[in-house]
């Protein structure tokens, strides 16, 4: 009886993985089939690579490159600043902090988890954007740099929860050994902790940046919306999921503007695909 009830558990669970597996190719086949469309009557190249996003000029113009750099400064900006603060609260959660307020943090980082983007964006847009505003003298403060703190602010979270797992991960006796060779806190952690650990700490940035570039509403919000090719950092921009959101509502189903949008969906699937892929062989890399 105990034999029978594993095996149905199993097989359970079998069914459930293939499922995923057969939704996430459902999707990608009906973004294929609506977004792949478009290249009827556009150019694929035109598409990829043109520097215009003016879908309602004569005659309208699809190129998502501008939108593509902005999603990437976006991403980049909002990288640099979570990944190093992220790894700091994770080390600090995962090594330094004593049992007791271990975890009052962890419960407090998947509070900011939890925190819907739309509220982060308007508390970005109220308070951040100001600022960005008055520290560098710009004409408006929905830029770049606003998008990208924004965003980092929602990566933290998913960054510390997975790379405090994976430091909490490493044996004892990793520590242990370490010290016992006369290593010093820090020298373990850097040395031996870190190292240990390599494959979940690249798994959370991956899934840090996943999070990031599938962002809509904030960056939406705070960015600018402005569909042009990015100088600085300093400047406003309109990322791939911020146009998506922005003008589905307002095309004719089966028009090419229509068509051009899921193109841009299908751009951000692969994308996102590529990237949690990435982590997954990351995080399930055989270690030494």
């Amino acid at each position: 009886m105990k034999r029978q009830v594993e095996s149905a558990i199993e097989k359970f669970i079998l069914l459930n993985g293939v499922a995923c597996i057969f939704f996430v190719v459902l999707i990608f086949l009906f973004l294929a089939r609506e977004g792949l469309a478009l290249f009827k009557t556009f150019s694929p190249l035109d598409f990829l690579a043109g520097t215009r996003w003016y879908p309602i000029s004569t005659p309208p113009k699809y190129g998502i490159l501008p939108l593509f750099l902005g999603s990437l400064i976006v991403t980049l900006g909002a990288t640099v600043i979570s990944v190093p603060l992220g790894m700091a609260c994770a080390i600090f959660i995962g090594e330094i902090a004593p049992r007791w307020l271990r975890e009052i943090l962890k419960a407090g980082v998947e509070l900011l988890a939890a925190i819907p983007s739309i509220v982060i964006g308007f508390i970005g847009m109220m308070t951040l954007a100001p600022w960005v505003k008055y520290l560098f003298h710009l004409p408006t403060g929905l830029t770049a740099l606003s998008g990208a703190i924004t965003l980092a602010f929602m990566a933290v979270p998913t960054i510390v929860s997975i790379m405090e797992d994976a430091i909490t991960a490493v044996p004892k006796s990793y520590r242990a050994g370490s010290l016992a060779l006369g290593a010093t806190h820090w020298q373990t952690i850097y040395r031996v902790v870190l190292p240990a650990a390599s494959s979940g700490i690249v798994a959370a940035v991956m899934l840090g940046i996943g999070r990031v570039i599938g962002e809509t509403m904030a960056v939406m919000m705070i960015t600018g919306n402005a569909a042009v090719i990015p100088t600085t950092i300093l400047e406003p921009v309109r990322t791939m999921t911020a146009t998506i959101a922005a003008e589905m509502g307002e095309t004719v189903q089966g028009s090419e503007h229509y068509f051009a949008l899921f193109a841009i969906g299908l751009v951000l699937f692969v994308i996102s695909f590529l990237i949690n892929m990435t982590a997954g062989a990351f995080l399930h890399r055989e270690r030494k």
